[in-house]
């Protein structure tokens, strides 16, 4: 017996949506989830929050014909819980069981699917006259950023599942899509640039140092080298070419803020083995100290470090953002001020698993393999993993 292939209930099941959660968990009510996944899909990725508690069972334990009370000692008999699984399916079965069975149950609508379709809107504090918002992707931390100056609008690390929003929310302000930019090539998700260079005729723009890695676009796009500037209204975005992470990590600077990428995020710096493995990150790590050193931590104290991604160990600023200024970064993070060769051993002591499909991300990000928008869904579902461990980085 499949997950499809459930027996019905007459119960009725009622359902939660992934963004009434967001909104319990985010206000700090308690909350119990019962996850039907695998354990090791359980284990790998997971709604997290300082107050939720997890109960693992997989669904197929509650389709015996006798349920024993041990399948049950864990789950609260006084308060309502979620139920959720991959999709949706399973959750709900297992639900109005439970319901049945005289606990107080809603099933997550969709599933983690349904939980990886959240994408927040941030406006960032900034000192410059342009609007700079921050979108937020709670089941991975991925984030990327909209740039309105005028008439005029850009995205930066834009996510293909979301194209849809950053052009729906530019018009909102009277603004047009102009460029959409990528910082590198992505390993934990699929770029919109082409999407949105096909659907919509906007610009893309890439690294010119990240051509060499075989891009293979069936889209025309634009290249920016270091120090080379786009133009979004009145306001100027500067490429400033941060290797390390990968050959073509670029950081663009826009006003008193610097769109970092992988390379810098508010608590970890970048992995460096995710272009050519571990024969080729000692070589990648001291190219990522050497960017951070003289092409990062040298411009003002100031300055809003705005990554591609967060973590659970991630604080947000006190606008909403997952932002930081590089002085506040400097006082905290251990990493940035070791000495070269100290900084190369820790970065490589304890870099956690790579991202799940990273290759296959990465291969349709350069344009050689093909993902349709489902696949391309499927692929990048979980934890980003593209930071070096939060462990010890921090003080």
């Amino acid at each position: 017996m499949t997950a499809l292939d459930l027996p019905e209930l007459d119960t009725d099941v009622p359902v939660i949506e992934p963004e009434t959660l967001k909104e319990r968990i985010d206000d700090g009510e308690a909350l119990t989830i019962l996850d039907n996944r695998v354990q090791s899909e359980h284990e790998e990725w997971r709604i997290e929050g300082e107050n939720v508690s997890h109960v693992n069972i997989p669904y197929f334990e509650f389709l015996d014909d006798d349920l024993g009370e041990d399948l049950f000692e864990d789950l609260p008999e006084d308060e309502e819980f979620v139920v959720l699984c991959a999709k949706g399916s399973s959750s709900e079965y297992v639900a109005g069981l439970l319901i049945e069975e005289g606990y107080d149950a809603v099933a997550l609508e969709r599933g983690m699917n349904g939980w990886a379709s959240i994408y927040e809107y941030t406006e960032l504090d900034t000192d410059g006259d342009a609007v700079v918002a921050q979108y937020q992707r709670p089941s991975s931390g991925c984030l990327a950023y909209l740039i309105v100056d005028g008439d005029e609008a850009a995205v930066v690390d834009p996510l293909r599942y979301f194209s849809d929003e950053y052009v729906q929310d530019a018009k909102a302000m009277g603004a047009e899509l102009k460029y959409a930019i990528d910082t590198h090539i992505h390993a934990d998700h699929i770029s919109g640039v082409r999407t949105l260079v096909e659907d919509e005729s906007i610009t893309g723009i890439i690294p010119e140092a990240a051509e060499g890695r075989g891009v293979d676009y069936d889209v025309e796009y634009q290249t920016i080298a270091d120090g080379e500037t786009l133009t979004i209204g009145d306001t100027e975005l500067e490429a400033i070419h941060t290797p390390g992470h990968t050959t073509g990590m670029t950081t663009y600077k826009v006003d008193n803020v610097l769109f970092t990428g992988d390379g810098l995020f508010i608590e970890s710096v970048a992995r460096p083995d995710l272009e050519d493995g571990d024969e080729g990150a000692p070589n990648a790590a001291g190219m990522l100290y050497d960017s951070l050193q003289e092409r990062v931590l040298s411009h003002d104290d100031d300055d809003i470090v705005a990554s591609a991604h967060f973590s659970d160990a991630a604080n947000p600023a006190d606008d909403g953002s997952y932002t930081a200024t590089l002085g506040e970064l400097k006082d905290i993070m251990d990493a940035l001020s070791m000495p070269k060769e100290e900084f190369v051993e820790f970065i490589l002591s304890d870099m956690p698993p790579r991202p799940a499909n990273y290759v296959d991300i990465i291969e349709t990000n350069l344009g050689v393999q093909e993902s349709d928008d489902d696949r391309a869904f499927e692929l990048e579902l979980g934890p980003n993993n593209c930071a070096a461990s939060n462990d010890a980085l921090t003080n």
